[in-house]
């Protein structure tokens, strides 16, 4: 059962407005929105042609590619409508793009909302493993993603036809893949490496940028910077931006955390460093 819907407490000091900030953060050129989406689409077709050829290692790096640019980008601005495309073309490329990882699209939404509003609660089923250790977010993988989907269907009606047809889409590619074994491997392989790829997400996007015990909103997500790491993770590191002004698609994360910098820093909130 869910806990009561306490307020969670105000950052310690005054935020500035997305308009005060600059509504430009907000604004994708059509290059920018549409290669989002062609992304995790070509890092399918490139497994593909990479393991018809034999060519493995390509091939994982291939799928590595898709559930960074899936998930963690392309999906991640879907689930909050950041690509300013039409709400039914939005729809069916969450579908999609999420299904090609054996995932439920709408449940990926659903529960990534709720998290906005509820975390650090302990029924924030999405960062769950922020209140664990390492090793226990690491084992909780295999299992993060069946606990998304029937977390959804339990407990939201939008879009449940969505997510029940997502759950049943997953079983089917499974079931497809298992099928065509003796002919080729190459559908249960990727299959396998997909799934294993989302095993990743618990300590990736709970674990690792959360703290639980953070006093309000400013150090309940950690402030990572530098200059490697945001070459490393593609400007990915900006979760605490990101749960700020949750408006903001990734690909101007790097320049709403430069407008940011100086309240932070006035609010004294410590930034992380990986590299330099």
């Amino acid at each position: 059962m869910a806990e009561p819907l306490t307020p969670c407490p105000q950052p310690t000091c005054t935020l500035p407005s997305l308009a005060e900030l600059g509504r430009d953060l907000t604004c994708l050129t059509a290059r920018q929105r549409w290669l989002s989406v062609a992304r995790p689409l070509l890092c399918v077709t490139a497994f593909v042609l990479f393991a018809c050829l034999g060519w493995w290692v390509p091939a994982i790096l291939a799928v590595a590619a898709y559930t960074f640019f899936s998930y963690g980008s392309t999906s991640h601005d879907l689930v909050h409508g950041n690509l300013g495309l039409p709400r039914s073309l939005n729809q069916i490329l969450l579908s999609l793009i999420e299904l090609l990882g054996l995932r439920s699209g709408h449940a990926y939404r659903a529960v990534h909302l709720y998290h906005h509003q509820r975390f650090p609660h302990r029924d924030d089923v999405e960062g769950a493993a922020a209140h664990r250790s390492w090793w226990r977010a690491l084992l909780d993988g295999p299992l993060h993603q069946p606990r998304v989907w029937w977390w959804a269907v339990r407990h939201t009606r939008r879009d449940r036809k969505w997510i029940l047809f997502e759950g049943v889409g997953c079983a089917v590619l499974f079931a497809g893949a298992l099928s065509a074994w003796p002919m080729t491997p190459i559908p249960f392989l990727y299959v396998a490496l997909v799934v294993m790829g989302s095993w990743t997400f618990p300590l990736m996007t709970a674990y690792l940028p959360h703290d639980p015990d953070g006093a309000d909103e400013l150090t309940r997500t950690r402030r990572f910077r530098g200059k490697v790491a945001a070459v490393i993770f593609q400007q990915h590191l900006y979760h605490l931006e990101h749960h700020l002004y949750p408006g903001v698609p990734h690909q101007r994360w790097a320049a709403l955390a430069e407008r940011l910098d100086p309240y932070l820093d006035r609010a004294k909130v410590e930034p992380i460093y990986f590299g330099f």
